[in-house]
């Protein structure tokens, strides 16, 4: 079942004037026509008219190369966006169509990255932690409670809560999977200017055989991911030629 993230109580962020109950009490999800991800999901959860929420996700955590990245977005009650889902199962046209619309009518939305010395540094999961919270941090309007897709959540001031699947049952993580796929697409793009002997424009960084055959013959770029084993591998190789 998805879930539209957005009828979930913005009624502070759309209107400043009206003030915060004295007590956050969970109302019956029925006066607020919030649908459960799943039944027991929210059960034992503070929840509330006031809870501003948004969805996050990143993208990248698989390629050889470049940032992982990741985004943050509050979805407007009153502007509905169709076709929104995990952006793993969408076209890259579709998800260049979803992103402009999304970023036109979201409430608040925000992208982040952390580059690849901080995940050779980090590690890929811990990078990514990293960005997610930048993308929240980053929002113009606060959020109160963030869904994460995955199965781990950044620390961050606000609570947060671990969705497996997330970015194809709610939608406001789905509109974050797009957003953040569809910029780390970019990046690559634009890193294949610069490098244009690796093909990056074609897999995005991902290890497939061509990228893998390109970093075996051309060796690391300063974009690749030095603590990932076929870039280990790769270095490896180019000092023991340079021997």
């Amino acid at each position: 079942m998805k879930v539209p993230a957005a009828a979930t109580g913005l009624k502070r962020a759309l209107d400043p004037g009206v003030p915060g109950s004295a007590q956050r009490q969970r109302p019956n999800n029925e006066s607020i026509n919030v649908k459960n991800i799943y039944p027991g999901l929210f059960d034992d959860l503070p929840f509330s008219l006031d809870e501003i929420i948004c969805g996050v996700d990143e993208a990248g955590r698989g390629p050889l190369a470049g940032q992982v990245f990741a985004a943050a977005v509050i979805l407007h009650p009153e502007r509905a966006i169709a076709g929104l889902r995990d952006s793993k199962k969408l076209t890259e046209a579709k998800r260049d169509l979803l992103a402009p619309v999304i970023k036109a009518n979201a409430l608040a939305w925000a992208i982040a990255s952390a580059s690849e010395a901080e995940i050779d540094e980090l590690n890929i999961l811990h990078a990514s932690m990293l960005a997610m919270r930048r993308a929240v941090e980053a929002l113009a309007t606060v959020p109160t409670l963030a869904l994460i897709d995955g199965n781990r959540c950044p620390v961050m001031t606000i609570q947060a809560i671990a969705i497996v699947g997330g970015d194809d049952k709610v939608d406001s993580i789905s509109a974050a999977s797009i957003l953040a796929k569809t910029a780390r697409d970019a990046a690559l793009v634009t890193l294949h200017a610069t490098y244009p002997q690796y093909g990056f424009d074609q897999h995005k960084g991902y290890p497939t055989a061509l990228h893998l055959a390109r970093l075996e013959l051309h060796g690391a770029s300063p974009v690749h991911r030095r603590s990932f084993g076929p870039v280990r591998k790769a270095l490896e190789l180019a000092a023991a030629r340079a021997a």
